[in-house]
């Protein structure tokens, strides 16, 4: 009878093992379903609104530099809560440059979570939660020439959905080093602009902000539809 209790823990032990990276999808999805309940179900219209995430923020206490942290870093894993939103709450809680330094590093953590994730399932995961536009889309243009100089443009463009492109990083030619190192460079203006952004909108300084926000919008708009002509404009010229 042991014996058999033995066999059948041991072959337990052995499934486990050989479909260990479906355990960990499964936490990985474990982790996204419940975050987006406590965060995105019950904090939807908060996650809008500045103001209102510094009052999530802060009711942590002492853990609020975390749970920004855990924000963010969620953030760029689901795609769910809208990330300039939280760059601009970054600078608002914390001001320009400490709110700027939170930002980079909840993103650079979620975004080596999601090249690690991407890496490690490989295409066909990749399939089943970026649709096919963007997969497409991406795809091509890292092939335009050397992928850690496309993917510093792609980043620094404004308008890109750049949590999608740290998925397809993932299965790119790009080491983990480099995509590290070169995305990380091409979001800091954005990041920062963002986060200046934050700590001076209720300053009352509003002619800045408005000349601030115009520039921005204008650059977001240009980088959604010309985003694409200026990587191979700027690869063509390499």
């Amino acid at each position: 009878m042991l014996e058999k209790i033995r066999g059948y823990i041991s072959k337990g032990f052995k499934f486990l093992y050989k479909n260990r990276g479906y355990f960990i999808l499964a936490l990985i999805a474990i982790f996204i379903i419940l975050s987006a309940y406590e965060y995105y179900g019950q904090y939807f219209h908060e996650l809008r609104n500045p103001k209102r995430i510094k009052k999530i923020i802060l009711s942590y206490g002492q853990y609020s530099v975390l749970a920004f942290l855990g924000l963010q870093v969620i953030q760029v894993i689901a795609f769910f809560i809208p990330g300039e939103v939280i760059q601009i709450a970054g600078g608002y809680i914390y001001g320009a440059f400490l709110g700027g330094v939170l930002t980079l590093l909840g993103i650079t953590i979620g975004s080596a979570i999601v090249y690690g994730v991407s890496r490690f399932y490989g295409k066909p995961f990749l399939r089943r939660i970026i649709s096919e536009k963007h997969f497409t889309f991406f795809d091509k243009l890292l092939k335009l020439g050397s992928v850690k100089y496309v993917v510093l443009l792609l980043y620094l463009i404004p308008g890109i959905p750049k949590d999608v492109l740290g998925y397809i990083c993932g299965i790119s030619d790009i080491s983990f080093k480099d995509f590290m190192i070169y995305s990380t460079i091409g979001r800091i203006p954005g990041i920062f602009i963002s986060a200046y952004f934050g700590s001076r909108m209720y300053s009352g300084h509003k002619g800045v902000l408005i000349a601030i926000a115009a520039v921005m919008s204008l650059l977001f708009i240009v980088g959604i539809f010309k985003g694409e002509k200026i990587v191979r404009l700027m690869m063509k010229k390499e």
